[in-house]
């Protein structure tokens, strides 16, 4: 249930709408509407929290106040709002009469909400307690409650969201972010009219535009006097804006050539903590990551997609959802929130599929959504995970230009969502109950949920004596992370890191074509083409074997990285043998000898040793010219630095795992890539 479910479900006769804006709409008794910010109903319960001694001595001052402070009583808790009389909680301290019980009511349905509590009337409980009010604040973010624009364009308020959580992840207090984003930029926004910027709002410049706009501020006397009774607080605003701003220009994301990561290491290296800030450099963590700890007894795909059941009180097949495929139909959401086109087409190999088509720009303004599977391997992940292993091979992308369409088998098939006998609660408990869901409700139904192409599923993997091993076809279908050798723990760095992990976005292609490589250091292919063909001859007469589809991965590599010199193409070859390649490779001395005789790992050693020259002999801490780059770190560097001194350079990580690979089998007579 959203907020305003939860709001239609209180028979008070007070309207408030919350889906279609970043306002909050309610009335009054007299069916009179105001609107307020959500932004400021936190603010506000910010200030109850931290004030409270305040706010109780002024509900003390009314002689006919009622015997609990959250119990509403008019003059009492006009008292209360005049308490909130700073700049920031003006429109809370000038709550008039005709509003003081309809705020309060919108604001205790609001608490309600968050603590997971029932709302009744603002005289029996408006939960104006300081327990509560934590409470609420604590599950802010799931006032989840706004339906984004399918314009495609990120709205203001995304925009001002997103700059107040990147204050507070760099070390400004909630309250000082909020009075940033909300009442700084608002003052300033005021004044714009009279300046020589052609704008209205700052939230829809670039930093250059704002920095001259805090230039023409500055020439207003009126502005520049409440600047400076403010101590500043407008013109923080501004530099502090410009500064996320330039931030969020410079942050691309590197698409991933698999939308599948397996995280391999030792308990406690951070691989879940990888996912998470992951999702976290979205800006919309609560709305991007989801979390689901793999169980010992899955043994089957309904234990992570769900299944039909008869066990209900009617006797009718009901569909019990689980939190995996709800985040993936939320992930479809996002694509449907967007301005891209939803429809179905029909191809002579693959019958009616459902498809997502639209140009570049749009596409890029779709976030990632990462599905973290914990302890992925706690269950034999052939059983539960084989029928999005079989679908995730159907995903197509086809470019024609700038253009694009997207399609994908279906992971829920039509046949099982029309065996249902309530579809109303199915389509409810995938979060497709609001209107503007319509078409795509409908699309589902005739054609199956597939897998969204903004969907990145990461599961974590520990090897030891309680989980259990992948097969190839496991290992083919996903990227191997060695988590100690991609983004090692270094203690020495611990309280000053010099490096942070680079943000990863979804693939964007799924097959490489000859055009895609024109603008790399490999224009035709054909370095790549000779790298893998010398590679697989070392393989040839044993299981590890490599076909067309590692040739393809490898190529969509080299076009997600988009390489301009050799020692970045030869980082791309470097990291495919550590994520494709050598985690297929494990067994006995007997299984690792090639039909020459020689070990295969030597074999091996002694192809890359030429393949990956110049990066082979380059050790780490040595002369950076021969290293090469790391794909997925860079370092952390002042403002104004160029692109080039971010760039992290590492040995080869390929020459080391070998290396660790032999001398494993040496000593124990068995040898894998798993640590």
């Amino acid at each position: 249930m959203n907020f305003q479910k939860y709001c239609d479900s209180i028979q008070d006769g007070q309207k408030i709408k919350s889906e279609k804006t970043l306002l909050l709409t309610y009335t009054n008794s007299k069916n009179e509407a105001f609107s307020i910010s959500p932004e400021s109903i936190r603010v506000f319960l910010l200030f109850l929290l931290n004030n409270f001694d305040l706010v109780i001595s002024s509900w003390e001052k009314v002689s006919t106040r009622k015997e609990h402070i959250y119990q509403y009583e008019e003059k009492s808790y006009r008292e209360i709002y005049k308490s909130a009389s700073d700049e920031e909680l003006k429109i809370i301290s000038s709550a008039g009469r005709s509003q003081t019980k309809a705020l309060t009511k919108l604001i205790a349905k609001l608490i309600g909400f968050l603590s997971r509590k029932n709302y009744e009337s603002p005289e029996k409980n408006t939960f104006f307690d300081k327990d509560y009010i934590k409470v609420a604040l604590e599950n802010w973010d799931d006032i989840v409650v706004i339906t984004p624009s399918k314009s495609g364009v990120i709205n203001n308020d995304n925009i001002k969201e997103s700059f107040r959580i990147w204050m507070i992840k760099n070390g400004l207090s909630e309250r000082t972010a909020s009075s940033y984003s909300e009442t700084g930029i608002t003052f300033c926004n005021k004044y714009l009219a009279s300046t020589n910027i052609n704008a209205v709002n700052l939230y829809r410049l670039n930093h250059k535009q704002v920095l001259n706009s805090l230039n023409e501020l500055n020439k207003i006397n009126d502005w520049l006097q409440a600047d400076k009774n403010g101590n500043s607080m407008y013109s923080g605003a501004c530099k502090k804006l410009a500064e996320f701003l330039k931030y969020k220009n410079n942050t691309t994301l590197s698409s991933l050539p698999k939308p599948f990561l397996l995280l391999a290491g030792i308990s406690g290296t951070g691989k879940t903590r990888f996912v998470r800030e992951q999702a976290k450099s979205t800006g919309q963590f609560n709305e991007t990551y989801c979390l689901t700890s793999v169980r010992p007894d899955w043994h089957e795909p309904s234990d992570l997609l769900g299944y039909i059941s008869r066990l209900s009180s009617s006797g009718q097949a009901e569909y019990i959802t689980t939190d995996v495929l709800q985040f993936i139909a939320k992930a479809w959401r996002a694509i449907a929130d967007s301005s891209l086109t939803i429809d179905v087409q029909n191809s002579d190999d693959q019958g009616e599929r459902l498809v997502v088509s639209g140009d570049r720009s749009t596409l890029q303004a779709v976030l990632p959504y990462w599905l973290c599977l914990d302890e992925m391997n706690l269950a034999p992940v052939e059983q539960y995970f084989a029928d999005y292993l079989s679908v995730l091979e159907t995903r197509e992308w086809d470019w024609d230009g700038d253009t694009f369409i997207y399609s994908s088998d279906a992971l829920l098939k039509p046949a099982t969502i029309n065996a249902v006998a309530d579809t109303d609660k199915l389509r409810a408990d995938l979060g497709f109950e609001l209107p503007d869901y319509d078409e795509l409700w409908e699309l589902i139904c005739q054609h199956g949920l597939a897998i969204p192409f903004n969907l990145i599923v990461a599961g974590t993997v520990n090897m030891d004596e309680t989980t259990h091993g992948f097969s190839r076809k496991v290992i083919d279908r996903a990227l191997s992370f060695d988590f100690g050798e991609f983004f090692p723990n270094d203690y020495d760095s611990f309280f000053a890191p010099a490096s942070h992990n680079k943000p990863l976005s979804y693939p964007i292609w799924s097959q490489a074509r000859k055009d895609d490589l024109t603008n790399t250091y490999d224009v035709d292919g054909s370095q790549t083409l000779a790298f893998l063909s010398a590679v697989n001859t070392a393989l040839k007469t044993t299981p590890f074997e490599l076909a067309y589809r590692a040739l393809n991965e490898l190529l969509l590599a080299v076009v997600s990285n988009q390489p301009q010199d050799e020692l970045t193409l030869k980082a791309v070859w470097d990291d495919f043998m550590m994520c494709k390649v050598l985690p297929r490779i494990e067994g006995d001395s007997d299984k690792l000898r090639t039909a020459t005789g020689e070990n295969l790992l030597a074999e091996l050693n002694k192809v890359l040793s030429v393949q990956l020259s110049p990066i082979w002999n380059a050790e780490q801490d040595n002369n950076q010219v021969s290293q090469r780059p790391d794909l997925y770190r860079e370092r952390n560097v002042s403002e104004g630095v160029s692109e080039e001194d971010k760039v992290l350079h590492i040995a080869c990580r390929t020459k080391y795992k070998l290396a660790w690979m032999k001398q494993r089998l040496d000593s124990a007579t068995f040898t894998s890539f798993w640590p």
